[in-house]
Order: C-alpha cells, then sequence, then structure tokens
C-alpha cells in the first residue's frame, strides 16, 4: 500500500469517525430545523456515508488511476440525493421541500461557478497572450543563483496567488523551477515545496486567492478588505519554512539557457480588464450589493470584446483567438468537482449529519481548537469540502474564527502534496521530482510555519491578543 493510499483510508476513518463520534448528540439535537432528517444510524444514512466516504476514497487515487476528480464525486452526490428522496416522505418531507433543498445548493454553485468561469476564462486568456511565459523567460534569464531563485519564485508566488489563484501560479512558478534546475533535482524538489506553501499562503489573504476564500465571501461571511486582516499571518507561514528550505539550496549558479519569448498583441490591454474586472467585482458588490459574479461576467464581456478587436485588427495568427475556446479550456474538471461536493455535503446536511457534527465539535471543543483541527483535516482531504462543510453547518463564530478557520484551511493544505490543487498541479508538472513522499520529508518544516500563522492570528487579530 502506497502512503497516499494510506492518508486516503486515514481520511475516511476520520470521517466516519467523527459522524459516530456525533450521534450520541442526536436526542437533544432532533427536530429543530425544517429540513434536517436527524437520521442518526439508519441504513439510509450510513448509506450516503459510505457513499461520500469512497466517492473521496476515489479522488485521492486519482494520480493512480487517472479518472479525473469531477466524475467520483458527481456520482456520489447523485447517489446520496437519490437516497434522500427516497426516505424522505418516512419523515414527512413532500416534493416541495425536496425541490427547494436542491435549488439551495443549485444556488450556491451558480454563483461561485460563474465567478469561477469568469476568472479562468482570463486566466487562459493571459496564458493564450503569452503573460506568464514571460514571466518565466524573465526569471530564467534573470541571471540569479538557484538560492536567489528559490527566494525570488517563492515571493512572486506568495504575491501571484491573492491575484491569479493558488493554482494557475503553482504551474507558473513550477516551470521556473523546472527550467532552472534541470540538472539539480534536489533544487526542483525543495523549490516546489516551497511554491506550494507560498501559493497557498497568498492565497488565504484574499477571495481571489482561493476557492475557500471566495466560497467565506460569498457567503458574506466576511467582506472583502476583511481578508487583508490574514496578510501577516500568511507572509510567517510562507517565510519560516523557506528560510529553513534556503539553507539546503546551493548558492551556484543555474545552466545556462537559451530562451526568447515576447508579448502577444492585446496582452496589455487583457491585463488591464483583469485588473478592471477585479475591481468590479469589489466594486459592486461593496457599493450596491450586487453579488461578486456579476461584476466578474460583465468584465468576462468586455474581455470578448477586446477579444473581437484583437482578430479584426491583429496579424493573421490571431485571426483564432476567440474567448470562447479559452471557456472551454477552463478547469472544467475543478468546476465540476466543485458541483459534487457542493451537492454531496449538502445531501449529508439534509441528512442532518453536519449539524451533529457542529453540535458535537464546536460546541464541544470549541470553535478555536475546531478550526485548527480542521486545517489538519484539509491537509488530507482538500480544503474545498472542508470549507465548505464548515458554511453549510455555519457554527455560531465571530469574525475573528471565521478568519481563523479562512487561513486554516487555506495553508493547511501545504503540509501534505495531496492538501491542495497546487501541490497536486505540481506533483504532475515534476513528476519524479516533487512527490508525495518528498513533500512528506518537510511536513514538520511546513507544520512549524502553520502553527507560526495561528499564533501570529492570535496575537494581532484576536480581540485579547492572547489564545
Amino acid at each position: 500500500m502506497t502512503l497516499r493510499s494510506f492518508s486516503t483510508l486515514i481520511a475516511a476513518f476520520i470521517f466516519s469517525a467523527s459522524l459516530c463520534f456525533s450521534f450520541p448528540v442526536l436526542a437533544s439535537a432532533g427536530g429543530e430545523e425544517t429540513h434536517n432528517l436527524n437520521l442518526g444510524l439508519h441504513w439510509a444514512g450510513l448509506l450516503c456515508i459510505a457513499i461520500f466516504v469512497l466517492s473521496y476514497a476515489a479522488v485521492l487515487v486519482e494520480e493512480y488511476t487517472h479518472m479525473r476528480k469531477s466524475k467520483p464525486v458527481m456520482l456520489g452526490a447523485g447517489l446520496i440525493w437519490i437516497v434522500v428522496a427516497y426516505i424522505a416522505p418516512e419523515y414527512g418531507v413532500d416534493k416541495d421541500a425536496l425541490h427547494e433543498a436542491i435549488m439551495h445548493g443549485l444556488k450556491e454553485y451558480a454563483g461561485l461557478m460563474l465567478f469561477l468561469l469568469a476568472a479562468m476564462t482570463y486566466i487562459s486568456a493571459l496564458e493564450n497572450r503569452n503573460v506568464f511565459a514571460v514571466i518565466r523567460m524573465k526569471l530564467v534569464l534573470s541571471g540569479m543563483s538557484l538560492r536567489q531563485l528559490f527566494w525570488a519564485t517563492g515571493i512572486l508566488a506568495f504575491f501571484l496567488s491573492p491575484i491569479a489563484d493558488n493554482l494557475t501560479t503553482a504551474l507558473v512558478m513550477g516551470a521556473v523551477i523546472m527550467a532552472v534546475g534541470r540538472s539539480n533535482a534536489s533544487f526542483i524538489t525543495i523549490g516546489c515545496i516551497n511554491i506550494v506553501s507560498a501559493a497557498n499562503a497568498g492565497g488565504a489573504f484574499s477571495p481571489f486567492g482561493d476557492i475557500t476564500t471566495l466560497m467565506v465571501w460569498q457567503a458574506d461571511k466576511l467582506e472583502f478588505f476583511d481578508f487583508f486582516a490574514l496578510f501577516f499571518p500568511s507572509l510567517v507561514c510562507f517565510l519560516i519554512p523557506a528560510a529553513i528550505m534556503s539553507l539546503f539550496i546551493p548558492k551556484e549558479q543555474p545552466e545556462t539557457i537559451d530562451e526568447h519569448v515576447e508579448l502577444k498583441q492585446g496582452a496589455k490591454l487583457i491585463i488591464f480588464l483583469a485588473f478592471l474586472t477585479i475591481a468590479m467585482a469589489v466594486g459592486l458588490e461593496q457599493t450596491l450589493g450586487l453579488p461578486p459574479f456579476i461584476g466578474m461576467m460583465t468584465g468576462m464581456s468586455l474581455l470578448m470584446i477586446a477579444a473581437w478587436v484583437i482578430r479584426q485588427r491583429g496579424a493573421v495568427k490571431d485571426k483564432d483567438f476567440d474567448i470562447l475556446e479559452n471557456v472551454a479550456s477552463a478547469e472544467w474538471d475543478t468546476l465540476l468537482f466543485f458541483f459534487g461536493v457542493i451537492f454531496s455535503v449538502g445531501g449529508l446536511a439534509f441528512l442532518g449529519y453536519l449539524e451533529l457534527m457542529s453540535t458535537a465539535f464546536y460546541d464541544g471543543l470549541g470553535a478555536s481548537t475546531t478550526n485548527i483541527i480542521l486545517g489538519f483535516f484539509s491537509a488530507i482531504v482538500d480544503n474545498i469540502p472542508v470549507m465548505f462543510a464548515v458554511l453549510t453547518m455555519d457554527p455560531e463564530m465571530d469574525h475573528f474564527q471565521w478568519l481563523l478557520i479562512t487561513l486554516t484551511a487555506g495553508v493547511g493544505g501545504s503540509m501534505l502534496s495531496i492538501g491542495s490543487a497546487a501541490g497536486v498541479a505540481l506533483m504532475g508538472v515534476a513528476r519524479g521530482y516533487y512527490t508525495f513522499v518528498s513533500h512528506l520529508k518537510w511536513a514538520p518544516v511546513i507544520m512549524l510555519g502553520y502553527a507560526a500563522s495561528i499564533a501570529v492570528h492570535f496575537l494581532i487579530n484576536s480581540p485579547d491578543g492572547l489564545f
């Protein structure tokens, strides 16, 4: 059994144990929510839990099965709701109530999906115009030593991630590491770990940096500018592991590489439109109360018009520059995976299990302890289902605690290579150099940064300044 398969079993065990731990509070939890069946140990409930665990286990072994992660979770979501619909009449739930619950999940998904679709389309368009390739070329040809490149790629990843999201950032900076470290396997390994840590840390203090921060923002748990209170905790989370790992990077020069890439026509215009779109998403939400996806989709229309202008006035090679092709090349596997997660977790919430978990953990252990533990859990099962489960539980938490779960879910995934989209993507880009085992060796160092970031958050953001 591989270490990754072993971690899958651990994740399944923890999730199942968590639900079982929640069952003793069943007697005191029932009947308060209209759409909450509180099944407890009913066969249908246990079957839905098994479906969720198995579907997510299939996600975690994607590296070996090569089956995209969206497929098992979408199937799991469908099966869970079929079971829910089958047993709902026994509990007096009519079709209208069931339909209302499903449409609530669709509302949650639609807003996030449209936002992400616009963001992914912009990223694809910027890639098409060679924006990221030029950044990579300038770093490769900068003449910096390996240690300087280690810091440069890490710092750029930390500050690019809040704008371009952690996955895209990891891919761009990972390409730099692979290009300059071809003859130094150790540099590639440590450089990739640093990028994952930096990208996840940078994404934690911006609503645009990660899907989880976007989810918290769109759920109105935090205002847009509230996230920047996590800047210093996130910075510490990146700097401490980076400082330790940099001691193992030699100061020697990388191999000379002859490479030249130029920006394509319209690149600067699209960069301007990307920042304008972000400003519209934030501004319209702050001033008019419009959902952020309205600003993003408006900006996407401007991008489509800009592409039309480029085709009309551009060179022959730009005649095929069509934004709809960029829409097609968006990360649809991630968008559909997100659908499966939302509806799977929504089904378990309808059955009453998330309310029981909330009572057992948030009421039993306290918000701070639970939120810190969930950061470790996100390293095993990814932060998207963890954050959506918390949002669905909707525990009574103040501003400080919502910032804490945003931080821990965002940076906790850095402790394992499978804990974030950035880590999983780099395992593919740097196959053979950056692996689950190579990342695991540095997990204690990254865990040190995780602990330090939480301490800094308590120090500067807590009303009392103390744990």
